[in-house]
């Protein structure tokens, strides 16, 4: 599977769509047919990758957020995801394939995915925002990071003003919207009641 991913990092932006058994059996130099002793289809093949890429997604993020907390955990999430895609473009591709919610051979990847989730959810708590609005910030953080970064991985930003600040920019505006999120939420305390 290493030599998939590796493959599909290699394609850039485009790597996972353009990742085929072939390519993959010629890179182990053997026979396509051989393949088939590990892997059943291309889209297993790609299931796989998208496991080792959630797997190291979730390691950095949970090693980049610990100890941090509101803001700073969500910056920090931010600027890992997105050097993620910067040194692994097909991978983080892969990262972003949904596992079909009633497949049996999608239970691995579903518990892969839900660990990403979590991780995010955890960080995302940190904002005092209610368990049923956890699920609209993870989406909204996702979204915002993934799309940032697959406009700046295809080429989509050609101005010449810096992108690293555009990038923080985008982090600030996640980080009042998840702010802005929790405290709509909130109670008002007797203080602040009419």
């Amino acid at each position: 599977m290493r030599i998939a991913a590796d493959l599909v990092d290699a394609g850039g932006a485009t790597g996972l769509a353009d990742l085929t058994l072939a390519k993959v059996a010629a890179t182990a130099g053997v026979a396509a047919p051989s393949l088939y002793k590990h892997v059943g289809s291309l889209a297993d093949l790609r299931r796989h990758v998208a496991l080792v890429a959630l797997e190291e997604l979730t390691t950095a993020s949970a090693a980049a957020t610990i100890g941090r907390a509101g803001p700073d955990a969500l910056r920090a999430l931010a600027r890992t995801w997105r050097a993620y895609a910067q040194d692994h473009p097909g991978r983080f591709a892969a990262v972003q394939l949904a596992p079909d919610p009633d497949a049996p051979e999608d239970a691995e990847h579903r518990a892969s995915a839900a660990r990403v989730v979590a991780l995010v959810a955890a960080v995302l708590q940190g904002f005092g925002l209610p368990d049923d609005r956890v699920i609209d910030a993870v989406r909204s953080v996702r979204s915002g990071v993934h799309g940032f970064v697959q406009l700046e991985l295809s080429g989509g930003f050609r101005l010449p003003e810096d992108l690293d600040r555009s990038f923080d920019v985008l982090v600030d505006m996640l980080v009042a919207g998840v702010t802005a999120l929790g405290d709509a939420t909130r109670p008002l305390s007797p203080e602040e009641q009419p």
